[in-house]
């Protein structure tokens, strides 16, 4: 039976699998040509109406509707640049494989094509990607740059300070009462720095208002001679000079070494001295006279501080408040102001009137900035060029009584003494000696040598009634005693620089005569004379104060007594057998 429902003209596939493969041309050119094309019953190919005179004349096919052929679209035929079939996009084509249809298999050019295609996306995906981290580690950096000057800006930022101007009756109140608040803390740290022609000099230590003692290490490329310590009181200075000391600052060790003090040639650094000694008075002065002006406000060790400009104050009548006995003699050159009046100077004052900062220039020193640091406070002990601990005066006990009576027997008793001298005299004039006394005789022998000139010496004779002196030259070490037997003949009498310690040795003999020293006494303190206890007595007489060293047995230990420079000089006392001094001639 016919099968009606597929017409057997409408078949329009090729007749033979191979005509897949065949272009169209080849295959119309063949169906003419084949011997069996016309010949096939059935099937007509000539005539208007035959349906293989149809198929053929039919040509291109129309293309669904609402979609553009690709011709028109540019998909197919041939590519301009190279005349070669131009393939679809985005469609691989089979190939043949050995005259199979392989739809796996590609077209090798179009795999090329491909395959270069693909190089380049990738590419320039990789091209994208760089840019992209590129731009992103630019803003990250930008970002950071922004946050952290946005962070310096907001820590730094103050809004735009006052002018200077002129204080107000609070603030020169409280300069006023600044050096009143100093003498009453007694004590503080300060570091002077003091920038002049020479260099830099850093002054470390300690100051006791209330005592009016400085104590200082003095270092740096402009300390000069006076590299080494310093201590001073209004009136007198000694330095203890160490041209080996490290130029490093560093604070001078609070037991100061008992030796090797002297009286400066150099005074560069009074004018310095007399600032810090300034900074204190024990009596508010009138404010009514204080002039300045109102700078700026600061921090300063977290404290909020105000700084005020006005000029240096007129240094204070000597001994306005320094201790009994502490005022220079008359005449001395360390008893004119250390300060010129009228020099102008910044205060760093807190709101309770303490002292943090002084900056000034001082005539002759250059700049001078101060820091005081209020918490460093220890006990300060003056050395025995400066008389030592000040200690607590008091009268007398009767124990003490009984053996200040007693010692001109005692002495008597004991003989003589061998005699160390020590007496810083005047500027650049610090003798040393050795030598003996004897009590008995009432005579005493010494070898006196200046420290700036150790090659000369001076031997020195002590009697009843006379002083005399001769010079020899001598490269002995100025603590060794004087040759024995005494040179018989070239004594001298009179005026000599070491006639400043002759009351100290006359008062050393006078100790054993009578009923021992006259004159008013009290008890200084208690000390130690090589490990042993003894009362220092300070008796008021005319020339000045001389205080007697006695142990508890009754025995002299040590006599001081002031020189023309103010300074303190030391006759220490070894009681024993004493050769036999016969006077001079």
């Amino acid at each position: 039976m016919k099968d009606t429902s597929r017409p057997a003209s409408d078949d329009t596939g090729p007749d033979d699998p191979a005509d897949a493969h065949t272009p169209p041309q080849a295959r119309t050119t063949d169906a003419h040509t084949r011997p069996d094309a016309t010949n096939r019953p059935g099937r007509p190919t000539d005539g208007p109406t035959g349906r293989g005179d149809r198929r053929h004349r039919a040509g291109a096919r129309r293309h669904r509707a609402g979609t553009a052929p690709p011709e028109i679209l540019g998909l197919t035929g041939p590519d301009p640049a190279t005349g070669a079939p131009r393939p679809r996009p985005g469609v691989r084509r089979a190939a043949l494989v050995h005259g199979m249809l392989d739809p796996a298999a590609g077209n090798p050019a179009e795999d090329d094509d491909l395959a270069g295609a693909h190089q380049e996306a990738e590419q320039s995906r990789q091209t994208a990607a760089r840019r992209r981290r590129v731009v992103l580690a630019a803003l990250a950096l930008t970002a950071a740059a922004s946050a952290v000057t946005l962070v310096a800006t907001l820590v730094n930022w103050a809004p735009a300070a006052p002018p200077a101007r002129a204080l107000t009756a609070a603030e020169r109140d409280r300069l006023v009462a600044m050096r009143v608040v100093n003498y009453r803390d007694v004590r503080a740290g300060l570091h002077l720095t003091v920038t002049g022609t020479t260099g830099r000099t850093d002054l470390l230590g300690w100051v006791d208002w209330s005592r009016r003692l400085v104590y200082l290490d003095v270092s740096g490329p402009g300390a000069g001679p006076l590299r080494g310590l310093v201590q001073a009181t209004p009136t007198v200075t000694v330095v203890r000079p160490d041209p080996e000391a490290m130029s490093t600052p560093a604070m001078p060790p609070l037991l100061p070494p008992g030796d090797g003090w002297r009286l400066p040639a150099d005074r560069t650094l009074d004018p310095v001295l007399g600032l810090v000694f300034d900074l204190a008075r024990d009596r508010p002065e009138p404010a009514d006279g204080v002039s300045g002006r109102w700078l700026r406000r600061e921090q300063v060790g977290g404290e909020q501080v105000d700084v005020l400009e006005t000029a240096l104050p007129r240094p204070a009548a000597s001994g306005t408040t320094a201790p009994t006995g502490d005022t220079a003699p008359t005449g001395s050159p360390t008893a004119a102001p250390r300060t010129a009046p009228g020099d102008p100077a910044r205060y760093w004052l807190d709101v309770a009137g303490r002292l943090h900062r002084v900056e000034t220039a001082l005539p002759g020193v250059g700049e001078v900035q101060l820091q005081v640091h209020r918490a460093d406070r220890p006990t300060l002990r003056p050395v025995d060029a400066l008389g030592g601990r000040p200690g607590l005066p008091r009268a007398l006990t009767t124990a003490e009584r009984n053996r200040w009576h007693r010692l001109p027997a005692r002495l008597r008793a004991a003989g003589g003494a061998t005699a160390t001298l020590v007496g810083p005299v005047d500027i650049g004039l610090d003798l040393r000696g050795a030598g003996w006394l004897s009590w008995t005789a009432g005579t005493a022998y010494l070898g006196v040598t200046a420290l700036d000139a150790t090659d000369r010496r001076v031997l020195v004779r002590h009697d009843r009634r006379t002083v005399a002196r001769i010079e020899t030259r001598s490269a002995t070490d100025p603590a060794a005693r004087p040759p024995l037997p005494p040179p018989a003949t070239g004594w001298r009498t009179g005026p000599h620089p070491t006639a400043a310690l002759d009351p100290l040795v006359t008062a050393a003999l006078r100790a054993a005569r009578g009923t021992g020293p006259q004159g008013g006494t009290r008890r200084i303190r208690g000390d130690s004379h090589a490990g042993v206890p003894v009362d220092v007595v300070e008796v008021d007489t005319a020339p000045g104060p001389t205080r007697y060293w006695i142990d508890r047995t009754g025995l002299l230990r040590r006599l001081e007594a002031r020189t023309p420079a103010g300074a303190w000089a030391q006759l220490d006392l070894t009681t024993g057998r004493v050769p036999r001094l016969t006077p001079p001639t």
